[in-house]
């Protein structure tokens, strides 16, 4: 139970910031002597970081959700391009959420033997952890850091869409992908970071509840923590994940991401050291059996 605790409080210190929150599970859930907790544990426990999202951001998603519905049932036009948000940006935003979520579904579902075993390898997130990290700073010096979120396209949606589904493998981070994109392309941090959270809903949402279903039904790997532990870390993300929200998007209106580059950078070259010297193990037990 403590480890429960514990791996919930990571998950909702780490998931809406750019250092990818299934990397620290991955590395927290072996130094703390609970092995690798696994991929569905990962994604069920990110249920309660996506829950604080819908709390956070209740208005947007009600104006988008409204603002979609009356668009396709032909409140602006029966025309498509009235359908398809034309003439009302709330619902282009709906549609672009959706488009930006196809590449993690299609991908995850084709890969998905891969992120549960062979991309859990520490050796494999510590290196995308740096690698990475350096990109964001790249992109966070490079950046014109001038477009707002209106200025989104279909294009720029697929673009964000396919940054996101990089962090199918941990170390990637879901946020700092999208971000590291979004600033590549000349959106604001504030911008780039608004549409990460949104766009994280339905991928994470529906990640997690998939992975749920399975272990409802008993279809999960041996090993995986059980219900009971798993809701309790839910419910401790979810608490800790709000509170961390509101942090961040007032740090990244000030600052740059400069120190989550230096924090990945020392993280991964940590992770390095503690393999080479044996004090944590490339693959854990859940994974091999994987």
């Amino acid at each position: 139970m403590w480890q429960a605790v514990l791996l919930g409080l990571v998950q909702g210190l780490t998931e809406y910031l750019p250092i990818s929150s299934s990397a620290h599970i991955r590395i927290v859930g072996e130094l703390i002597g609970a092995d690798d907790p696994g991929a569905a544990f990962t994604a069920m426990i990110q249920i309660g970081t996506e829950l604080a999202v819908l709390l956070y951001f209740r208005r947007d998603i009600r104006r988008i959700c409204v603002a979609w519905w009356q668009a396709l049932r032909g409140r602006d036009g029966t025309d498509r391009a009235a359908r398809f948000g034309a003439h009302d940006p709330d619902a282009r935003m709906a549609w672009y959420i959706a488009l930006g979520s196809l590449p993690i579904v299609i991908l995850g579902l084709a890969f998905q033997d891969a992120i549960e075993s062979h991309f859990r390898n520490l050796y494999l997130i510590a290196l995308t952890l740096i690698v990475f990290g350096l990109v964001l700073g790249w992109a966070d010096k490079r950046g014109a850091h001038a477009r707002p979120l209106g200025d989104l396209t279909p294009r720029r949606a697929t673009a964000f869409g396919f940054a996101q589904a990089l962090a199918l493998i941990p170390g990637v981070s879901r946020s700092g992908g999208t971000i590291t994109a979004g600033l590549l392309m000349g959106f604001t941090r504030e911008a780039a970071a608004r549409y990460s959270f949104l766009l994280a809903i339905p991928a994470v949402l529906g990640s997690g509840l998939f992975e749920l279903a399975k272990a409802v039904g008993g279809d999960h790997p041996a090993g995986t923590p059980g219900l009971g532990v798993t809701l309790v870390a839910t419910i401790v993300s979810f608490l800790v994940g709000y509170v961390v929200i509101i942090g961040f998007l007032k740090i990244i209106s000030m600052f740059s991401y400069k120190p989550f580059v230096v924090y990945r950078v020392v993280v991964g070259l940590l992770v390095l050291l503690l393999l080479v010297t044996d004090v944590l193990q490339p693959v854990g037990s859940l994974a091999g059996a994987v």
